[in-house]
């Protein structure tokens, strides 16, 4: 498996679980609402973590951006994300199924577009300069997210 496709992966996961989190709510199953909003604030967070943390210093150690390069505006589109997650925590409390879906689909879009720039652009970047070690790096990303 390359790093592009272990990541891309993990986008696709914490998609599923943001659909799950929808048809609940759609349900009204409030109490299921919760339970999966937790999974899925908490296995997006965990990729940003493993994003910031670990796979982007290597890459802006490797490409000597500084952590100014395309790496920056991940992590400034991941801090607008991470603002949406109380609020939507928020209208699950409040069983405010308009309010929820409101913020879900910002924040799908959000994601979407931002998935799209890192499988399209910068997983193949940091694949493309990182290739040597991929199997390392793999096994790296496995272990941090176990954590």
């Amino acid at each position: 498996m390359t790093i592009k496709e272990y990541m891309s992966n993990h986008h696709k996961e914490c998609d599923e679980l943001l659909a799950l989190l929808e048809s609940a709510v759609e349900k009204g199953n409030w109490d299921n609402a919760v339970e999966l909003n937790e999974k899925f604030k908490n296995e997006t967070l965990k990729h940003f973590e493993i994003e910031e943390n670990y796979l982007f210093p290597m890459f802006d150690e490797k490409a000597s951006t500084g952590g100014c390069g395309p790496t920056q505006v991940m992590k400034m589109e991941h801090e607008q994300a991470r603002t949406v997650f109380p609020k939507i925590e928020e209208s699950i409390k409040e069983k405010d199924s308009d309010r929820f879906f409101g913020l879900s689909e910002s924040l799908m879009i959000l994601i979407q577009q931002h998935n799209s720039k890192e499988e399209q652009m910068l997983y193949t970047m940091i694949q493309n300069l990182l290739n040597n070690e991929n199997d390392t790096i793999i096994d790296g990303l496995k272990s941090y997210e176990q954590k």
